[in-house]
């Protein structure tokens, strides 16, 4: 039997400026490197058959950072946006970008608007890109749109709740992936987190290439997926499909 490749993966681009502090470069440096590791693994997910891609780009802590620091992700994430939608839409991949997006300037909301009406509709490989996200925050505004449809809490349930999460149009991912070496998912998709297989590498995220994905596939495909079940239910699983 082929091992499955997860309909799903979820990524941490983590170590960006360490990759470059370490070639006594700027930081801006390695953010730049890390759009093209970005582009790398978008086209090594759809080659591989992953059906969706999700980035954490920018959290919502991350405005804690140096001014000019923000400021220099913002024009990254534009040029980005205006160099690679015309790409996606050639290869059939459809963009969403969640978050609270309120923060962003005005043009860079219009880009981000302009880019997933262009690929709205792609079959291909779904990249969701989390900007000004949080899993906390997340959880909190499914929370207010579902009590605000809702009302009394006795109409409250898991799968109520989930219909409202920011990433409802996608299943929970398979396969998370945290790079630069640290071991923490650092709120990032708290709820949809929860029985997805964690890999973490030291690998800093512009070194992050088709072998280092294979290497943390190889590794979810050696994992047994129980979700609350014995092995014993799931060998009598598949011996009854």
């Amino acid at each position: 039997m082929v091992a499955a490749v997860p309909a799903h993966i979820a990524i941490i681009m983590d170590g960006n400026g360490r990759w470059a502090t370490r070639r006594y470069m700027p930081r801006v440096a390695g953010h730049a490197k890390g759009v093209e590791a970005v582009r790398t693994t978008v086209e090594a997910c759809a080659e591989r058959g992953v059906k969706y891609l999700t980035l954490f780009a920018f959290s919502s802590e991350n405005w804690r950072r140096p001014a000019d620091e923000v400021s220099l992700l913002m024009r990254l994430f534009v040029t980005a946006l205006e160099r690679e939608v015309a790409r996606m839409h050639a290869n059939g991949i459809r963009l969403k970008v969640v978050g609270d997006l309120s923060r962003f300037d005005a043009r860079l909301q219009e880009k981000i608007a302009n880019a997933m009406a262009t690929t709205a509709n792609n079959p291909g490989l779904t990249l969701t890109i989390c900007a000004n996200y949080g899993g906390r925050w997340d959880i909190l505004q499914a929370m207010q749109k579902l009590v605000a449809q809702e009302g009394a809490a006795a109409d409250i349930t898991e799968e109520a709740l989930a219909r409202h999460l920011s990433m409802a149009y996608a299943p929970e991912p398979d396969l998370f992936i945290r790079t630069g070496g640290e071991e923490r998912i650092s709120n990032f998709l708290l709820w949809q987190l929860a029985y997805a297989e964690l890999y973490f590498t030291d690998t800093y995220w512009p070194d992050f290439d088709g072998a280092a994905l294979d290497a943390a596939i190889a590794s979810y495909q050696q994992r047994e997926r129980r979700f609350g079940r014995t092995s014993e239910q799931l060998v009598e699983t598949r011996k009854a499909s």
